[in-house]
């Protein structure tokens, strides 16, 4: 006679599901920590290329700056051409006639406040004959960047020794161009963006040997 099937004990049913919930578990922490290494690295992805895009089009507006006055300085007597502080930078600068607004337009670019940090905004004018004209009705400024823990600009030209000057936080002189402009950010969660450096064209000319230059 053949042995009667032995069934399961309750210990090996219990031992079997054991595994199977520890391999279900395991299963699941597996495609967390997948699901979550992708959107970290998408996360990335988009702050790489935001940071690209936001140093690019700074790049581009600084380098096409001209010694263009935007308004008079009537305590001085000088036209003004570049007005910069830690939080706000002024100058005049070609736009591309892509965008619609062909000519040289004044860039007022501003760190301020949005709450739970700061952001970066940009206003665009067109200048005129030495003056800024505002459009009407007045155009709000554009959202160039948000999210940010802080933002700063910094400026820098030659000594009177014909030498690399020190950063500065305002640029005084503001019938010239400075010999360079710095832009520092900090994301709110602590990364800071790599230093942009920008040489704005005449600079040198300019700094070096104190020239004044025609009113436009």
């Amino acid at each position: 006679m053949k042995a009667a099937a032995r069934g399961f004990t309750l210990i090996e049913l219990l031992l079997a599901t054991v595994l199977l919930a520890t391999g279900i578990a395991l299963a699941f922490a597996t495609l967390g920590a997948a699901t979550r290494t992708a959107t970290r690295g998408e996360a990335m992805a988009e702050r790489s290329e935001r940071m690209r895009a936001v140093e690019g089009f700074l790049r581009r507006r600084l380098t096409a700056a001209r010694p263009v006055g935007f308004a008079f300085d009537q305590g001085r007597a000088v036209a003004m051409r570049f007005v910069g502080e830690p939080e706000r930078m002024r100058f005049v600068s070609d736009l591309p006639d892509y965008l619609g607004r062909g000519g040289p337009y004044l860039h007022d670019l501003v760190v301020e406040n949005d709450g739970d940090g700061v952001r970066m905004t940009l206003a665009l004018n067109m200048v005129l004959a030495g003056q800024t004209i505002e459009e009407s009705p007045v155009r709000p400024p554009e959202l160039l960047v948000e999210g940010l823990r802080e933002a700063r600009f910094r400026y820098r030209a030659l000594d009177e020794r014909g030498r690399m000057g020190e950063w500065q936080e305002r640029w005084e002189t503001s019938e010239q161009l400075p010999l360079q402009v710095e832009v520092t950010m900090v994301d709110r969660d602590g990364v800071a963006w790599p230093p942009l450096v920008v040489a704005p064209p005449l600079a040198p000319a300019f700094s070096a040997f104190n020239l004044p230059v025609q009113t436009q």
